[in-house]
């Protein structure tokens, strides 16, 4: 989430004092004899509608931004120093007869005039994309490689109020006076091979994979649906559809509340198929006694399905299903109550939806760090290397800022024994309030589709308020290894940074 201390806002009449600066230029201008002239248009500059650009104001030298990181239809649009952050990140798209809209790569909505107003010193606002007259632009020269934007609607360009020059400045709509704060300059920006963060909003408790050419994604729905999309670049699945590939409707004991997904591509029985393990219960409140595990079975190798249901895995409650193989055996991870305190559990399977054996206890929270807001251990999730076998899991509350991720090692030969497990003594991956990153957790690993690289994928709020709800994002980057073997995932990195796209796209 943005530090950003908002704006102080204009006085509630502040025209007046606009108006007798328009009259003292008009008045110099007319003294000197000259009559003025009304601004022509100009040819506009090419634009490629593929890329993003940044507009820098000529007078400021401050960016075109969505202020405070907002997403929602009627945040203002201001000025703040570039960064090029997603938010300060815009795509022309063409309205015809050389009319744009303004796409913010952030948000996904579009420029307009609030309220569709034609008066003067009326708000610039983003809003969803309708292709009214008042999110409609064209570039009108002002020479020097600046451009004003100028509204369809209103006739009225683009102008940072009161020539401020601050951090939070309003941008308003302000009758076409070729002044330098009307006039921005546009930074095309290099995106090819990169990315920004975050991957998918609304969109917790992620899980990706590189298969066949194509990226897929599934986080928890919090409905009756299980849903996926797929993309041939990271960055590309911000904008890709989500497809239902299971209905969970009419189920008696899983139709509902259905969280974390998990597909693995599994050589069983039926040779290879996917199985997609989730978390389902009876349509009451969160949190409550009825949530399952459960798994479907894939007709064939595409992650998308379709889909058929195999098994209930187990009668009592358990969260965040995933598969550990050791040794060509293979175990369902889970986190589950013992002793009344939220752990991690580990239970053979004989084949990829049937339980063999009894369920054990691998983890409990017992580090201080472990334990801020609630004792927690959650989200098991798989990572071999080198020979070694680890399992990186969650950490504390999830309804707090402090959410993270642990690490535990396999130092013996059984996985069902809590003892062959060691657990490292620090968090290995946890907020940082400088990026703005707050409760980082649930996560999955995923290759580049070359190969050469080790990415994680996990959601985070943005701010140390969020909640353990829809509002977690997913996010993704690239990791590497200490010299002990263990994982080094860095720093969570803020959202709308730019990074490179995995290796082999």
């Amino acid at each position: 989430m943005s530090t950003r201390t908002p704006a102080a806002r204009p006085p509630s009449n502040p025209w007046p004092l606009r108006a007798g600066l328009l009259l003292a230029l008009l008045a110099l201008l007319l003294g000197g004899g000259t009559a003025v002239a009304p601004q022509q248009a100009s040819a506009a500059p090419v634009i490629d509608p593929n890329a993003y650009y940044v507009l820098v104001n000529r007078h400021s030298g401050l960016a075109l931004d969505v202020y405070d990181l907002a997403t929602e239809d009627g945040a203002r649009i201001a000025q703040w120093t570039r960064n090029d952050g997603a938010w300060q990140q815009w795509q022309f798209v063409e309205s015809g007869d050389g009319w744009y809209r303004l796409r913010s790569r952030h948000s996904g909505r579009v420029l307009d005039v609030a309220g569709s107003s034609t008066a003067d010193g009326a708000g610039i606002v983003q809003w969803s994309d309708q292709n009214r007259a008042s999110q409609q632009f064209r570039l009108a020269d002002s020479g020097d490689g600046y451009v004003r934007l100028i509204n369809r609607n209103s006739g009225k360009a683009v102008d940072v109020y009161e020539f401020s020059t601050a951090n939070g400045g309003q941008v308003v709509q302000w009758p076409d006076l070729n002044g330098a704060n009307q006039q921005w300059e546009l930074v095309e920006l290099d995106a090819a091979g990169s990315f920004t963060n975050p991957i998918k909003r609304n969109g917790p408790d992620p899980w990706l994979q590189y298969h066949d050419g194509y990226y897929y994604l599934a986080t928890t729905t919090w409905n009756s649906t299980i849903t996926m999309r797929r993309s041939r670049t990271l960055g590309g699945l911000a904008s890709a559809q989500d497809t239902t590939v299971f209905d969970l409707s009419g189920r008696p004991n899983g139709c509902c509340n259905m969280w974390a997904p998990e597909f693995h591509l599994i050589n069983g029985p039926n040779g290879p198929r996917w199985y997609l393990y989730y978390v389902a219960g009876q349509n009451v409140s969160d949190f409550n006694p009825t949530q399952r595990l459960h798994v479907l079975e894939s007709s064939g190798t595409n992650p998308m399905g379709p889909y058929t249901f195999r098994a209930d895995l187990g009668n009592t409650w358990e969260l965040d299903p995933s598969i550990l193989r050791v040794n060509g055996n293979l175990y369902l991870l889970g986190s589950y109550m013992d002793n009344g305190t939220q752990s991690l559990s580990i239970t053979p399977l004989s084949n990829p939806w049937t339980i063999s054996g009894a369920r054990r206890t691998i983890s409990q929270p017992t580090l201080a760090w472990e334990r801020q807001t609630h004792p927690v251990n959650e989200g098991a999730e798989p990572l071999y290397h080198n020979g070694r076998t680890m399992i990186v899991y969650s950490a504390s509350a999830c309804w707090g800022p402090d959410y993270k991720l642990g690490l535990l090692t396999l130092t013996g030969s059984d996985p069902l024994n809590r003892s062959h497990w060691t657990k490292h003594p620090q968090p290995v991956f946890q907020r940082s309030d400088a990026n703005g990153v707050f409760a980082p957790g649930h996560n999955g690993f995923f290759r580049s589709p070359d190969g050469t690289e080790d990415w994680i994928v996990y959601h985070a709020n943005d701010s140390a308020s969020g909640g353990c709800d829809m509002n977690r994002s997913t996010r993704a980057q690239r990791f590497t290894w200490n010299a002990d073997g263990t994982p080094n995932f860095g720093t969570p990195v803020r959202t709308g940074v730019q990074l490179p796209a995995p290796s082999g796209e």
